[in-house]
């Protein structure tokens, strides 16, 4: 009896966080949503956290450099955390121009990506040939896009981009958090089907 207890209080638990989980999902569904609508508040936002990401990761790096500074790695240890900090004050303070040298970087990985993804295709023409080549094209005309409009692309591209992110994740967490309440709910069931089955016989 003890044991069938404490496997019910386990499984509400289970569902519960499941539940939590979903929920979640539910608050990044919406947070990129809006981020969708206010492209340009979701590039500065995204932009300081990752400024702020950068300077907290520098300090933390700094403090393990410090407190391993008897290894052959303390210098390179300090070197990266202090680049780290220093990229992290400057995306704070200009959030925009970070943004705008960010957007750039991404405009030229689509290029070299769609070109090379199309130069293989072509070479290669394996067996996914027409989705590789799909993904090649719009690769380089999603490049091709966002320099042309340069630097005015950089307000919304990286918030986009950013909040695309966060409706994704929140869709996949709500898929998980339902699917597993699901499955736990199905357990229990065939548990206690189990269980009332020798009552029944008997």
């Amino acid at each position: 009896m003890a044991v069938k207890k404490a496997e019910n209080i386990e499984t509400a638990k289970l569902s519960r966080s499941f539940g939590w989980l979903a929920a979640l999902g539910v608050i990044l569904v919406i947070a990129g949503v809006v981020g969708l609508i206010y492209t340009g508040v979701a590039t500065l936002t995204s932009m300081l956290l990752f400024g702020w990401l950068l300077l907290i990761g520098g300090t933390v790096g700094l403090l393990h450099a410090i407190q391993a500074r008897g290894s052959n790695f303390f210098w390179l240890g300090v070197v990266v955390a202090a680049l780290n900090i220093a990229a992290g004050i400057v995306v704070i303070g200009r959030p925009e121009a970070a943004a705008a040298a960010l957007t750039m970087f991404a405009a030229l990985l689509f290029l070299t990506g769609g070109v090379f993804r199309l130069a293989g295709s072509l070479v290669v023409r394996g067996p996914q040939f027409g989705w590789t080549l799909v993904q090649g094209a719009f690769g380089l005309l999603l490049g091709i896009l966002v320099l042309a409009s340069w630097p005015s692309s950089s307000k919304y591209v990286i918030g986009c981009f950013f909040s695309l992110g966060l409706l994704f994740d929140g869709l996949g967490l709500i898929a998980t958090g339902f699917g597993g309440r699901k499955i736990v709910d199905l357990v229990t069931e065939q548990q206690q089907e189990a269980a009332t089955k020798p009552t029944e016989a008997e």
